[in-house]
């Protein structure tokens, strides 16, 4: 670890009378996975939200790298270095997986609109860099092959996979995850582990939000459980899946047996 990227002091946010997140606070250091765990409804993509801008916080404070982000514009926190997948798929249907991919670039190509529509050569050159580096990432996601197929043809598990790519290729600083694993086989769910230890290595951090207990116990190094919007546990994965707070949370909810599952999961890389 290398120091704090983002910080949460206090955090919340209230719709009407529904106090939906409350005094939340984290920090996500550099070259780290955190999870951010809880039963359903219980604030998580409400805090991603509010994380990327897509919400301003009625109360508390939102810090990058110490400078404060509270309500800044979702376009302004991803120059920031920000970006997120969702808990739904939301891929461009009619277009292609290289086309989909080039999207995530939109915040870092430097030529002008009437530079592409006349062709020039420095707007021919950086579309032959960018093209080149997404192809170099589709490779590495094993999507190559699917390059210039239509996204709305691939199974649902490859298309979360472009919707990961679409986020990487924008070298984020930090990548917030919601459910990446939702309608994963095991084997799929395997190799998300590998990528995001890998994505970690490379320097990325990540804030996860799962529900698939191997996921989260396999690749987090701290782990966040919030319950009605407030934080109740904070600790490693072997700390987390023995705290009583969070069993005692998850009983009674459809839930309750993920953390009986976790409980059979070591820390680490998954198998």
């Amino acid at each position: 670890m290398s120091g704090a990227l983002l910080q949460l002091k206090d955090v919340g946010i209230r719709f009407g009378g529904l106090q939906a997140v409350a005094d939340l606070s984290f920090t996500v250091e550099n070259r780290q996975v955190m999870g951010l765990i809880g039963p359903n409804g219980a604030g998580k993509t409400t805090a991603f939200n509010l994380i990327t801008g897509v919400y301003k916080p009625s109360s508390g404070k939102i810090f990058l790298e110490g400078h404060d982000i509270t309500g800044w514009a979702p376009h302004r926190i991803a120059r920031g270095g920000i970006f997120r997948t969702f808990q739904t798929i939301r891929l461009f249907y009619g277009q292609s997986v290289l086309a989909n991919v080039l999207a995530g670039l939109h915040l870092q190509t430097h030529q002008a609109w009437w530079q592409g529509l006349l062709s020039t050569p420095a707007q021919r050159r950086e579309e032959k860099d960018l093209r080149s580096r997404s192809m170099t990432l589709l490779e590495r996601l094993d999507l190559a092959h699917l390059a210039q197929e239509d996204v709305a043809s691939l199974p649902y598990g490859v298309q979360r996979r472009v919707e990961l790519a679409r986020a990487l290729i924008a070298r984020p600083r930090l990548l917030i995850l919601d459910e990446p694993a939702a309608g994963l086989n095991d084997q799929e769910s395997s190799a998300l582990n590998q990528t995001i230890l890998s994505m970690r290595d490379e320097g990325i951090s990540i804030l996860l939000v799962e529900h698939d207990m191997n996921v989260v116990m396999n690749v987090t190094d701290r782990i966040v459980c919030i319950n009605f919007g407030r934080k109740i546990a904070e600790g490693t994965p072997e700390e987390i899946r023995t705290n009583p707070d969070v069993i005692e949370a998850y009983l009674g909810n459809d839930e309750g047996d993920e953390v009986e599952e976790a409980q059979g999961y070591s820390t680490g890389a998954a198998p």
